[in-house]
């Protein structure tokens, strides 16, 4: 017959794994978006903390301790850790949308602001275009699977019983943001070569005719060409990206 202890000591372990669950769906891609409500964050992240507790009771059970003076740092790391989980796939996950940014830019749509599909800050149109079919991607390739997975595996690199290291987190995190810019500057680097290019041939043009207004005549060209290169391009750098997503991140 189940004791009143024993019902404590099973709510503290939902709890403890309700902790780190809810803290990384509340900053991963997809899910920590302005555009999911709150209330659904919340329920996806109390049923997938109910699905995973069978499996992961075992780690979690034995280190259940009711003292506060124990019980609260413990919840304030694995806080922490599900939150470390979901920065390191965000983090990747903003830096296409920095390239995208940039290709906006370079690719001469940057004056045309937009409304952003994931954050409140306005977004060009070409920017938001590619964040939302990468993101589009991750989920149909299973990203959210991955993410559930880094979670169950999480419990052995971090046990619940040790706190949380800010070091350690620290360097993840930088190491994150270093591969993931060099992983979107490799797929931006066409339209990186594009930009300078054409940027250098309209000066020559201009210095070579400075009574002609060249910037204007050479605009629609340069839109042009841009919009072919996108058309060549982005299917292929949306398949490097969702590709590098699992090591960049997960593997992590």
């Amino acid at each position: 017959m189940l004791t009143l202890a024993g019902l404590d000591h099973i709510v503290l372990a939902a709890f403890l794994a309700f902790c780190r669950i809810g803290g990384c769906f509340m900053l991963m891609p997809g899910f920590g978006t302005m555009r999911v409500p709150m209330n659904i964050r919340l329920f996806v992240s109390i049923a997938v903390s109910f699905a995973l507790l069978a499996h992961l009771w075992g780690q979690i059970a034995p280190h259940v301790d009711s003292r506060p003076v124990v019980l609260a740092p413990m919840i304030v790391s694995e806080l922490l850790i599900g939150a470390l989980i979901g920065l390191v796939a965000r983090f990747y996950v903003l830096a296409l949308q920095f390239i995208a940014s940039a290709i906006s830019m370079l690719g001469g749509f940057g004056g045309m602001p937009g409304i952003a599909i994931e954050e409140p800050d306005a977004q060009g149109p070409v920017g938001a275009l590619v964040s939302l079919a990468a993101l589009l991607m991750l989920f149909i390739l299973g990203f959210h699977h991955q993410m559930i997975e880094a979670l169950v595996n999480s419990y052995r690199v971090a046990p619940v019983n040790v706190f949380f290291s800010p070091q350690s987190a620290l360097t993840d995190l930088a190491d994150t943001i270093s591969d993931s810019f060099l992983i979107v500057l490799r797929l931006g680097s066409p339209f990186v070569a594009y930009a300078i290019l054409v940027n250098l041939a309209t000066g020559f043009i201009n210095k070579l005719s400075p009574q002609i207004p060249v910037y204007f005549i050479s605009l629609p060209f340069v839109l042009a060409g841009a919009l072919v290169l996108m058309y060549l391009a982005f299917p292929t750098m949306l398949s490097l990206f969702a590709d590098g997503f699992a090591a960049a991140t997960v593997d992590r």
